[in-house]
């Protein structure tokens, strides 16, 4: 089992930049693929990006392709979700999410929370308008 915990969420004003990080315990990093959703008030949790055990491959929803980057570092056992150009939608408690094994499936990747296994326990990012 991995354990995550993130971190670097906080009130920030449109158009600025705020650094998310994962720090996973437990087994090895490396074996776990990674994505960052998010969840506003009100709204059911999303998608947001997902990255390759190894980090050689990247996936985004389109709302936030551009602005977003994910990344990882596998000697640190750290992911994370570096966002620019930040607006009031992007407003929402943000996780971390693990699975283990490859980032997609016949050339589809995996989006959905049945599909990851892993849970942190959330950071709250607010953009200010």
């Amino acid at each position: 089992q991995v354990q995550l915990v993130e971190s670097g969420g906080q009130l920030v004003q449109a158009g600025g930049s705020l650094r998310l990080s994962c720090a996973a315990s437990g087994r090895t990093f490396s074996r776990y693929a990674m994505g960052w959703f998010r969840q506003a008030p009100g709204k059911e949790r999303e998608f947001v990006a997902a990255i390759s055990r190894t980090g050689g491959s990247t996936y985004y929803a389109d709302s936030v392709k551009g602005r977003f980057t994910i990344s990882r570092d596998n000697a640190k056992n750290t992911v994370y979700l570096q966002m620019n150009s930040l607006k009031p939608d992007d407003t929402a408690v943000y996780y971390c999410a693990g699975r283990e094994g490859s980032i997609l499936y016949s050339g589809r990747y995996y989006l959905r929370e049945y599909e990851y296994d892993y849970w942190g326990q959330g950071t709250q990012v607010t953009v200010s308008s």
